[in-house]
């Protein structure tokens, strides 16, 4: 965790809180705190710390998404020494955060909760297209295919991602000691029934995934393999051989990241 204010560190911290938020990432270099961009971490910190003003603070985030993902359910943990009024700190959150990050939740948990650890699942969907080009306002939040895209034989493909396996070819650089072997309790590509705007094309798609925690670049990894089978680059064979026999040294084709967000977080209770 970031230390936000001198002489506060968890053991200080007597007061904890569940906030979720959204945000849309089209102009955000991801969630964490990083030198020279602009990030949904930062922001956040900037709006606490002044609405705030002097008392200390510390977030720690759920989930760090990659420049440009948007989230319709995201959370952070928020640790305080001093007790907050819930509605007005809502109110004063909002109230000071910009356009396109909103809260839509806060609430009181206890020193043993931990925003990472009790996460017992997370719903990502990307959203994209082929044909026709999109309408440009379209742009944050699906992606755009040129290419013809075989999206039933995609849909084939999506099911094979589902369960227990060995996910090594879809981890981009992973650290040393990396868990590869982790369970996808859905993985899905349904028509898109569940975004919908004036602008959008006649006809989109959604790829729904589910699970306890995804490594990095993980779903638009997946995302890029199912484009490649959807164009006939490769086969049903090729998935299931990437799962079965992973390569050490893997083709990455990782998708835009503008089609992809956070869409829900259930939390062990």
């Amino acid at each position: 965790m970031q230390l936000i204010r001198k002489g506060l560190n968890y053991m200080q911290a007597n007061h904890f809180y569940l906030i979720e938020v959204q945000y849309l990432g089209f102009r955000y270099h991801g969630w964490q705190r990083q030198p020279g961009v602009k990030t949904v971490q930062e922001m956040i910190e900037r709006t606490l710390k002044y609405i705030l003003a002097d008392k200390p603070f510390k977030i720690l985030g759920a989930s760090r998404t990659d420049a440009m993902v948007s989230a319709t359910q995201a959370a952070f943990e928020l640790f305080l020494e001093h007790p907050e009024d819930l509605e007005a700190l809502m109110a004063d959150f909002n109230e000071n955060l910009p356009a396109d990050i909103r809260a839509i939740n806060i609430k009181k948990v206890d020193k043993k909760f931990n925003v990472i650890q009790h996460a017992k699942e997370k719903e990502y969907l990307y959203l994209f297209s082929f044909g026709e080009k999109n309408h440009p306002f379209a742009a944050p939040y699906i992606t755009y295919i040129r290419e013809a895209l075989d999206v039933e034989l995609m849909m084939e493909g999506a099911r094979l991602f589902q369960g227990v396996h060995n996910f090594q070819e879809y981890c981009y650089k992973p650290n040393e000691g990396t868990q590869f072997e982790r369970e996808i309790t859905c993985s899905e590509i349904i028509e898109n029934e569940i975004w919908t705007a004036n602008f959008f094309p006649e006809q989109s798609f959604v790829y729904r995934v589910k699970g306890m925690g995804f490594m990095r670049n993980q779903i638009r990894l997946f995302m890029g393999r199912l484009f490649r089978l959807g164009k006939h680059e490769i086969s049903l064979s090729d998935i299931q051989q990437s799962l079965d026999n992973p390569s050490d040294s893997p083709e990455y084709y990782i998708a835009p990241a503008s089609g992809l967000m956070l869409h829900q977080m259930k939390f062990k209770k």
